[in-house]
């Protein structure tokens, strides 16, 4: 029988155990373990969501990303609260993996005025100031200027502030992602654009629209450093994280990273999946899921095994539940208050 291989804090690290995963020289037993979960709970609540749309609880599409969680939370494990994201219309996963409540989440869904925009703003448009969450967009691209921004606002009153702009691969043939990296790299801005690349805008193969062959080459044209990272590997994700936090920190400027991932799910739930084959699908969740692989790391280095597995889902599980009840329970949003907390400029 194979010895379990132990994870170590970082305080015990020796020169033996430098050949262990990223992950498992720099966290420590109980960081791995929430990590795991947080990769079921960003799981689960996409799952609960989906349910509940098909129940017709909720109204309105939704963008999941089911299989893509060991991006988000592999990006944000560098980041305090104090540090600032922003996020897609796919961007559930950002959200808890920035420390997100799911019962204010499921609020948001179902329109109530507990939720995190008091129901106006859905799945779309989540945001979580207090943890640093600047929000998520609707628009392909937006969320990237609004980075560049807040990391201009970060050097400016010297915060310290690091700022993750994350993006799929569809954005990255917008003009804003040309005009905010070039900006970014020419006043050395605390930003890190993460790109996280399904393989699919929308219905389109990045195959068919984009010119090069890895997006992060694109951050030569920029004079910053493009990393690619395998974006189902936990471990892969932090490490690249990591150290475009640590340069944006030290004043050096922005990273680009190309996360490559993929999503179980369509586009959208009116997304029939007809321009992707059953057997891409499932040679994705059957080899590559980034939970299997995490829970297997894990097991391997003695930091888990099964009965904790369980026992996480089983805690998740919970807390899913009690997340979708509280979003049942909350109260809808009044009609008088129908003009409250909506902004526009006067004539």
């Amino acid at each position: 029988m194979a010895v379990a291989k132990k994870a170590v804090a970082p305080e015990d690290k020796t020169a033996e155990q430098s050949n262990l995963p990223f992950a498992f020289q720099h966290y420590s037993p109980d960081q791995l373990r929430e990590v795991l979960r947080k990769m079921y709970l960003i799981r689960r609540f996409e799952e609960g969501a989906e349910d509940s749309y098909m129940r017709g609880l909720i109204h309105g599409t939704m963008h999941l990303s089911i299989g893509q969680e060991a991006s988000a939370l592999g990006i944000c494990m560098p980041l305090t609260d104090d540090d600032q994201i922003t996020s897609t219309h796919r961007g559930h996963g950002h959200c808890i993996a920035k420390g997100a409540d799911v019962k204010r989440m499921f609020a948001e869904f179902f329109g109530k005025t507990t939720g995190y925009c008091k129901g106006r703003g859905g799945s779309m448009h989540i945001a979580d100031v207090a943890k640093g969450n600047l929000g998520a967009n609707g628009i392909v691209a937006g969320g990237i200027p609004i980075a560049v921004g807040a990391a201009l606002t970060s050097k400016k009153m010297k915060t310290g502030k690091v700022v993750i702009s994350f993006f799929g691969d569809g954005a990255n043939n917008e003009g804003a992602f040309h005009e905010a990296l070039n900006m970014a790299a020419i006043w050395k801005l605390p930003v890190i654009f993460v790109c996280e690349n399904n393989g699919y805008g929308m219905s389109t193969s990045t195959e068919r629209s984009t010119a090069v062959h890895n997006i992060a080459e694109r951050a030569a044209a920029y004079s910053m450093p493009g990393v690619i990272v395998d974006g189902n590997d936990f471990s892969a994700v932090a490490e690249a994280s990591q150290a475009a936090v640590e340069r944006a920190r030290r004043g050096e400027g922005p990273t680009l990273i190309e996360s490559k991932t993929y999503r179980y799910r369509g586009h959208s739930k009116s997304d029939r999946n007809r321009y992707r084959t059953k057997e891409e699908i499932e040679d994705w969740m059957t080899n590559r899921d980034p939970i299997v692989q995490f829970e297997a790391a894990l097991k391997e280095f003695g930091v888990i095994d099964d009965a904790g597995i369980e026992a996480v889902r089983e805690a998740v599980a919970k807390e899913i539940a009690e997340g979708i009840d509280f979003a049942k329970e909350s109260p809808m949003p009044e009609i008088a208050d129908h003009d409250r907390y909506v902004y526009t400029e006067s004539a």
